[in-house]
């Protein structure tokens, strides 16, 4: 089956002939399935916030394809605005960006500016309200009368009715206490599990990641260090370490623990995976 979004040679590289010429991302290539979720890592400066840019045309490569549904997202630079209707992009902090009277009116924006009108278009505001938890009482008040975690699920129901074919996410969680992360997390996984959609999300937490992506892409250095299922790509876990990144807290658990002579294996990534491996250690010592 032929990939929703290919990444295929992508160089991106700013400030070509002066002397802080650099590229941030560098012969890149990867894909991506249809309904994939698929989780991003790297330390600052590694390229993830360039590369989720050309994913909907934010920047142009400076080598490279982007294909969206096997074609050249860039084949048509007139249309380039139509590609960002189907590549929804979150960035970071996203509720700065709101700016309507009301929560009803901020959902709105995006399919409004896709044509939609009347039934269709309050069809897709209250359906992608509904994705992300925001109550119908709640859609006539000012964004700005809501907590963080409620505005962040705002501005993600306003890519969310725009309906995207692939959702990319920068660090969604960031800034929120414990609660709202794990209930933004929520909608998230919700979203990927009831609609079967593509998502894509950047995170420095190790913790979400493991928990959330079917498959994970670590970058260093504007290119990609490795990608394969949180299994195998935390089960590298010395060297994530030796690259400068973290690994979730219940691989260094088991880390320890097998620094300390227990056989446990440290390539798990769940308090699950751990826990069935220590009772299982547990019931073989009771045997003996």
């Amino acid at each position: 089956m032929e990939p929703i979004l290919k990444v295929s040679n992508l160089t991106h590289t700013y400030g070509i002939g002066t002397p802080f010429q650099r590229s941030a991302v560098e012969n890149m290539s990867f894909d991506v399935a249809d309904g994939e979720f698929l989780g991003v890592i790297g330390h600052t400066g590694s390229g993830k916030s360039t590369l989720i840019q050309h994913l909907n045309g934010l920047l142009r490569p400076t080598s490279g394809q982007i294909l969206l549904e096997g074609k050249d997202i860039w084949a048509q630079p007139k249309k380039i605005r139509d590609v960002r209707f189907r590549v929804g992009l979150v960035f970071q902090y996203p509720e700065y960006q709101l700016f309507e009277e009301t929560v009803y009116k901020d959902i709105a924006f995006g399919p409004a500016n896709m044509g939609k009108t009347g039934d269709a278009l309050d069809r897709c505001v209250r359906e992608a309200a509904r994705l992300v938890g925001i109550r119908d009482d709640q859609l006539e008040k000012s964004p700005f009368e809501l907590s963080g975690g409620q505005k962040r699920r705002v501005a993600l129901a306003g890519v969310l009715a725009m309906e995207p074919r692939v959702l990319v996410l920068d660090e969604p969680t960031a800034g929120l206490d414990p609660a709202g992360r794990e209930n933004l997390l929520a909608n998230i996984r919700d979203y990927h599990r009831n609609k079967n959609g593509t998502v894509i999300m950047v995170s420095h937490s190790m913790d979400e990641v493991a928990r959330t992506a079917d498959r994970v892409l670590v970058l260093k250095s504007a290119r990609v260090l490795m990608e394969g299922t949180p299994k195998e790509v935390f089960g590298r876990a010395d060297e994530l370490l030796s690259a400068g990144l973290d690994v979730p807290q219940i691989t260094r658990v088991a880390m320890a623990l097998k620094a300390r002579g227990l056989a446990v294996d440290p390539a798990v990534y769940t308090v699950e995976d751990l826990e069935k491996q220590l009772l299982a250690l547990r019931k073989g010592a009771e045997g003996c």
